[in-house]
């Protein structure tokens, strides 16, 4: 058996018709909005690498102490023989956990996009030539088909991802996650934790501007795509804390009256001086609040884990 195979479930076509959709809907809306997938073209990919490397980032820092603190623990507690990443990207976090899973047999990253899992599976087979890749070209957010590969399975979502996801977005995608899980295998989630405001803020307005042009890359995306005439300079970048909601927004601010021409959609956006287009929600959790909504999708948390200053946390569930 070939050490990589790749098993495209979407249509070639379906990123396409998918911005398409989302553009349509979330900008003839009011409130308008657009949804963060669309930040990460290569362009895009680039700056949020960038800015996982900032002072005021703190997420991706946080997240890889509590890997490197607690991946033998991890390791113990799951026995996993196949470790199935949803939104893998470039799977570097997941180096961390398969240095730990000594008895691991298949990865199964899942990922929209075919170039990052080819990346991902070169570089890992060229370091663990023992190790079975089976990529995933799929939306991790509709139901799964998963390849058989040997239990126990580890499934990992990290990143603290799961924040961008609306809470009735959220109720979903955990119940679609607990299809996927048997008995003995089990979820690991990456959640970033509330803290004090300035800091959230901080982490998604830093001051060298690095966010702000991650945000504005999805007007960039949309004019590449779908010949619409958006200047990325009419709009301005806002990061807000919404305290009941305990979530950051990302928001593009329209500096002036205008117009956007969007060809291939066969409309005209328009926008008032002022009025904002919502790209991101970042919701932030506490214990608790991971636990009820674990619960709520049919798992129990089993093992929770924070880096030292308690800014993220990595929780560990099984199906009940």
């Amino acid at each position: 058996m070939s050490p990589f195979q790749l098993t495209r479930t979407l249509p070639e076509d379906a990123t396409d018709a998918a911005l398409r959709a989302d553009v349509l809907q979330g900008l003839t809306r009011t409130p308008k909005t657009l949804p963060p997938k669309w930040f990460y073209d290569a362009r895009g990919s680039e700056l949020f690498d960038e800015i996982t490397t900032l002072p005021e980032y703190y997420p991706t820092r946080a997240e890889r102490e509590i890997l490197l603190d607690r991946a033998p623990e991890i390791a113990a507690a799951t026995g996993a023989r196949t470790l199935i990443e949803l939104g893998s990207g470039s799977s570097d976090k997941t180096r961390h956990l398969l240095d730990e899973l000594t008895g691991l047999v298949s990865y199964v990253p899942v990922d929209v996009s075919e170039s990052a899992l080819n990346g991902a599976a070169a570089a890992l087979l060229a370091e663990r030539p023992g190790l079975r890749v089976h990529a995933l070209i799929a939306d991790f957010t509709h139901a799964l088909t998963l390849p058989a590969t040997p239990g126990p399975r580890l499934v990992a979502f990290l990143g603290g991802t799961i924040g961008n996801l609306l809470p009735a977005e959220r109720a979903e995608f955990l119940a679609l996650v607990r299809t996927l899980l048997e008995p003995g295998d089990a979820l690991l989630l990456g959640t970033d934790l509330v803290k004090d405001e300035s800091v959230l803020v901080r982490a998604y307005d830093d001051a060298a501007g690095v966010t702000a042009a991650f945000n504005k890359n999805v007007l960039t995306v949309i004019n590449r795509e779908l010949g619409a005439d958006f200047s990325p300079a009419d709009f301005s970048h806002l990061a807000r804390w919404d305290p009941e909601r305990e979530w950051i927004e990302m928001r593009l601010r329209a500096r002036r009256a205008l117009s956007v021409k969007i060809p291939e959609l066969d409309l005209v956006v328009h926008f008032a001086a002022g009025e904002e287009v919502r790209t991101e929600v970042s919701a932030k959790f506490r214990q608790d609040r991971v636990r009820d909504e674990l619960r709520g999708a049919g798992m129990e948390l089993r093992h929770w884990w924070t880096d030292g200053a308690e800014r993220f946390a990595l929780s560990l569930a099984t199906a009940v």
